[in-house]
C-alpha cells in the first residue's frame, strides 16, 4: 500500500473501532444541465399541492408565531 492508502485505511479502521460504518448514498447531480429545470418542476408540483391544504397553512402560521425570540438581533 502507498503511504496515502495506509493513512486512509488507518483512518477508516479507527472510525470502525469507534462504532461507525461506511455507507454509500446517491444524491442528485447538481451539475447536470437539466437539474435546475427539474428542481423548478418539482417545486411547482409541491406548491400546487400545498396551495389548497388549509391545515398546512394553519400549521405554518402557528410556527411563525412560535418563532419569536429564536434569533439574536
Amino acid at each position: 500500500m502507498t503511504d496515502v492508502n495506509t493513512r486512509v485505511q488507518r483512518h477508516r479502521d479507527a472510525l470502525r473501532r469507534a462504532g461507525l460504518r461506511p455507507v454509500q448514498i446517491w444524491v442528485p447531480d447538481t451539475r447536470r444541465p437539466d437539474f435546475e429545470a427539474e428542481c423548478r418542476r418539482q417545486s411547482r408540483l409541491v406548491a400546487l399541492a400545498d396551495r389548497g391544504d388549509r391545515d398546512l397553512h394553519d400549521l405554518m402560521d402557528a410556527a411563525l408565531v412560535d418563532m419569536e425570540g429564536w434569533s439574536e438581533k
